[in-house]
């Protein structure tokens, strides 16, 4: 069964068209200071991915003895 719900070219008016694609003027904040905890980003390295595949290796292994 083929059908389509909805059509494949949408109408819009013009109003809806305008409200969807005004540009809108933003402020940037530069009087906040972060603190060192929140503006640290932690790095995701290949010794992360390691732990992760051995915790998968021991769980599954552990699985396995279980049952």
């Amino acid at each position: 069964m083929k059908g389509d719900v909805m059509p494949g070219i949408v109408q819009i008016d013009r109003a809806h068209l305008n409200d969807l694609v005004k540009e809108v003027k933003e402020t940037i904040a530069t009087d906040v200071v972060m603190s060192k905890a929140v503006s640290r980003k932690t790095k995701f390295g290949l010794i992360d991915l390691w732990k992760i595949q051995r915790g998968m290796k021991s769980a599954h292994i552990n699985f396995k003895e279980n049952f």
